[in-house]
């Protein structure tokens, strides 16, 4: 099962109607609130999907029950309305509420710029294999990182409003560095460690990533955690025919060292290009890297260049 492009959705104009989700965790009400105000300021008009800040009765873990997490989701999604759609965060719930989703009618609805990361990366997964579009590793409006850090957000500004800013195009972090030397050309696809290994066995899963550029990163997981992840998408196939990986940060897991060793131990001998450090996950900074967008990773240069804007 060749990784495949997808549909790239239109990009954002001044004025746009955005739609702001909440398909995994709650959501702090002060976060949220700062970061509609900065889309706001992007000259954008924010709305919040109806369950974002209603909680779960039972479950304090879900921002709202899987069922009206799922119909927020695909509401904002068909919506002809709303031009784009951002999760609010991450945190948990997304593999709970994925299969509830209509994926007929998201198929045949227009496509348009998905933004999320952590726990979203489920929601990205779901959208290429299903659906067949292209969406955004990127920063959740809620989130630390977008709120405090005028890079993140100015990168995910340029990526939604200027595709074609040779700054989206070619992203070469200047933290990146080498790990397997080498060039490879793929279709881009992955996340977050954790949520791409416990996929397995799913309607999501990938039988192989042959053709792909894999994305890595996770937070809060130890070294030992980091490599029982990654030997599980290796003895499921997952991994195999893969062109090339793009490691992300790897917040609080542990000493840097012992993750370094891990991810070369078990992506070392895949024989492809590998860089790490490369800027995009769960770090105090953090850049959006499009999904399902074909592109080349020159893994001695550090740069990710994507043959066409990620967005039309």
């Amino acid at each position: 099962m060749t990784v495949r492009a997808g549909a790239r959705p239109p990009r954002l104009r001044p004025g746009d109607r955005v739609a702001v989700v909440a398909p995994s965790g709650p959501v702090a009400p002060e976060r949220l609130d700062a970061g509609l105000d900065i889309l706001r300021g992007w000259d954008l008009d924010p709305v919040l999907a109806p369950h974002v800040r209603t909680g779960h009765p039972e479950l304090a873990y879900l921002a709202a029950p899987d069922e009206c997490r799922a119909r927020d989701l695909q509401d904002a999604w068909c919506d002809p309305e709303v031009a784009a759609v951002f999760a609010a965060r991450g945190g948990y719930g997304a593999q709970r509420m994925v299969d509830l989703l209509d994926w007929a009618a998201v198929r045949v609805a227009r496509p348009k710029p998905l933004v999320g990361f952590s726990d979203v990366t489920v929601v990205h997964e779901a959208f290429a294999l299903r659906a067949g579009v292209a969406t955004l590793h990127g920063p959740a409006v809620a989130g630390e990182v977008f709120l405090k850090d005028e890079p993140t957000r100015d990168q995910l500004r340029r990526t939604l409003f200027t595709p074609e800013d040779p700054a989206v195009t070619t992203l070469a972090p200047g933290t990146a560095r080498t790990l397997v030397p080498g060039r490879a050309h793929g279709v881009t696809f992955g996340g977050c460690l954790a949520l791409l290994a416990s996929e397995a066995g799913t309607p999501d899963a990938r039988r192989d990533a042959a053709g792909g550029l894999l994305l890595l990163e996770d937070v809060g997981e130890q070294p030992y955690a980091v490599d029982r992840a990654l030997t599980q998408l290796l003895r499921s196939g997952t991994l195999a025919g893969v062109a090339g990986v793009v490691l992300g940060s790897w917040a609080r897991c542990g000493p840097y060292d012992r993750i370094r060793a891990v991810l070369v131990d078990r992506l070392g001998g895949l024989g492809v290009p590998v860089v790490e450090e490369f800027g995009f996950g769960h770090g105090d900074s953090a850049l959006t890297v499009p999904l399902g967008v074909p592109a080349t990773l020159d893994a001695d240069a550090g740069t990710l260049t994507f043959d066409v804007p990620p967005l039309c």
